[in-house]
């Protein structure tokens, strides 16, 4: 059970923000970090990254209520295990329009995202089990958040990202990372 100040300290924080509609048409600038728990007994690949956030309206319905877009303009690292059983880096640039989707008619605190875009790494990745074929990829991601303090500005996420090629060549055997993120939004 949560002491009754730990309620009252997230109560203060939540408060604000339940207060009315969040604008999630801010910038913002973000890190997250991440690995692929998803292969079994195979060792994971870990992920560190930063990016900004540009709002976008292309419709007047989007640029009011629970739904938005944004562009994510993100420069990131992947530290994955190799053959001789130490690390490679692999340095990434990215793009990716996201379709935020805000609860209770954008008044909530809580919100879902989906994502596409694509990624351009410093060479083709290649890890124990797991080699890419190309260096551009194709990314698509499903996410939650929670807004947090006075004036919403700052974002805790959970991101379930994918990248692959689809097909464009073999083999394809893509990647799928877990990554927590933190933004600010000003």
């Amino acid at each position: 059970m949560f002491p009754p100040r730990c309620l009252a300290a997230w109560a203060l924080c939540l408060a604000p923000a339940l207060a009315g509609a969040f604008e999630d048409r801010a910038s913002g600038v973000y890190l997250d970090a991440g690995g692929t728990p998803f292969h079994g007994g195979e060792p994971a690949t870990y992920s560190a990254g930063a990016g900004v956030l540009l709002p976008w309206s292309p419709t007047a319905g989007l640029a009011q209520g629970a739904q938005s877009l944004y562009w994510d303009l993100f420069a990131g690292n992947w530290r994955a295990p190799d053959a001789a059983g130490g690390h490679a880096n692999f340095a990434q640039l990215g793009v990716v329009l996201n379709w935020r989707y805000r609860f209770s008619g954008g008044r909530s605190p809580w919100f879902g995202e989906l994502g596409v875009g694509g990624s351009l790494m410093d060479r083709i990745y290649h890890a124990p089990n797991r080699d890419f074929s190309t260096r551009f990829q194709f990314t698509e991601l499903v996410g939650v958040g929670l807004s947090l303090g006075d004036h919403a500005q700052h974002e805790l996420g959970l991101r379930l990202q994918h990248f692959s090629n689809a097909g464009i060549k073999e083999p394809n055997p893509g990647e799928t990372f877990l990554r927590a993120r933190y933004t600010y939004r000003f």
